[in-house]
């Protein structure tokens, strides 16, 4: 049997390895400084590993959301799923600061994800949102693609100019290079009349026409249960009697304009004609719907989501990664 002149040399194997991972040189460089060739300094790297020379460890709590991601792409049966890993304070709880980095890190993960699907035939539906503006942000302006960009809602008028969904849909679309196109008018409307008659407005009309072709959104969830965080609960975007109608049918969270109660189900209410939005049915038939989530408050809001079919691809935070399995799990329990 033929033996491997190099089989013996612990010392070669530990040289070559600290020369890869600590000093971070090249496998040919190596090669060059050792005088073996290329082939050889990859075998001697296979070797450290094999011989526990070298060790690779993930740590906590990165492992962990390796083990939350198959666990809930398993339950819900989701297309894909993806947790940034956040760190707690000590005690254990959030600072607002830690919040907020969350979202970020979540809106860090949806633009590299959507860079990774998004293709020159898609349409890419957008709503309004903090996150999908830290997305935005994230995006990597010398990726050209030659795709649509539209809003699937009217404009908030509550909100802030640059959280707004026309401000958004324009700014992604530049990102990548590609055309935007947005409905000029507010989202709420006083009456089912009104919404009718701005919906048959020409350029509202041909944004309209495109939600049946739209392959891919992106969107945030507003939580209405076990408290309204929703921006859309204030009285700046809608009236007491709105928010106590949404109340009566169980509403749980909102998503591109539309209130869904705790089983997913849009809440059968006024607000359902009066909105200037994509319609639940259509939305439901995007091909691959992403909602980018942060925070563990919005737990039952994702879970309602879930249930109805609003959500292919997921991207949270780890605290609220580990709230979702742990109230799914005690919801099963209980029926």
């Amino acid at each position: 049997m033929a033996i491997d002149k190099y089989h013996q040399s612990v010392s070669l194997v530990l040289k070559v390895a600290y020369l890869y991972y600590i000093e971070n040189k090249p496998q040919n460089e190596i090669s060059s400084m050792l005088g073996i060739s290329v082939t050889t300094v990859s075998r001697l790297l296979n070797k450290a590993r094999e011989d526990k020379i070298v060790e690779f460890v993930i740590r906590d709590p990165y492992i962990e959301c390796i083990r939350l991601e198959e666990q809930l792409r398993n339950r819900f049966h989701l297309k894909d799923i993806i947790i940034a890993p956040v760190i707690s304070n000590d005690d254990g709880s959030e600072s607002e600061m830690a919040e907020e980095n969350a979202k970020k890190l979540v809106a860090m993960e949806g633009a590299r994800y959507l860079q990774r699907v998004i293709k020159e035939s898609d349409i890419l539906g957008v709503t309004w949102g903090s996150t999908v503006y830290h997305m935005i942000n994230y995006l990597n302006p010398s990726q050209k693609v030659n795709a649509k960009f539209v809003t699937l809602h009217g404009s908030i008028a509550c909100c802030e100019n640059e959280l707004d969904v026309r401000t958004l849909v324009s700014r992604m679309a530049k990102a990548f290079f590609g055309e935007n196109y947005y409905l000029l008018t507010d989202a709420l409307m006083s009456s089912k009349e009104a919404s009718r008659i701005m919906k048959e407005e020409k350029n509202n009309q041909r944004v309209f026409e495109m939600f049946d072709h739209v392959t891919i959104s992106v969107s945030g969830i507003g939580s209405f249960y076990p408290t309204e965080e929703s921006v859309l609960a204030s009285p700046d975007f809608m009236s007491t009697e709105d928010l106590e109608m949404l109340k009566q049918e169980n509403v749980s969270g909102d998503i591109a304009l539309r209130f869904f109660d705790h089983d997913g189900q849009e809440c059968n209410t006024t607000l359902k004609e009066r909105m200037i939005s994509i319609s639940m049915e259509q939305f439901k038939k995007i091909n691959r719907k992403i909602s980018l989530v942060s925070g563990v408050s919005k737990a039952n809001a994702v879970l309602s989501a879930l249930k109805g079919g609003l959500v292919d691809v997921l991207i949270l935070d780890s605290n609220l990664a580990e709230a979702l399995l742990k109230l799914s799990e005690d919801m099963s329990s209980q029926e």
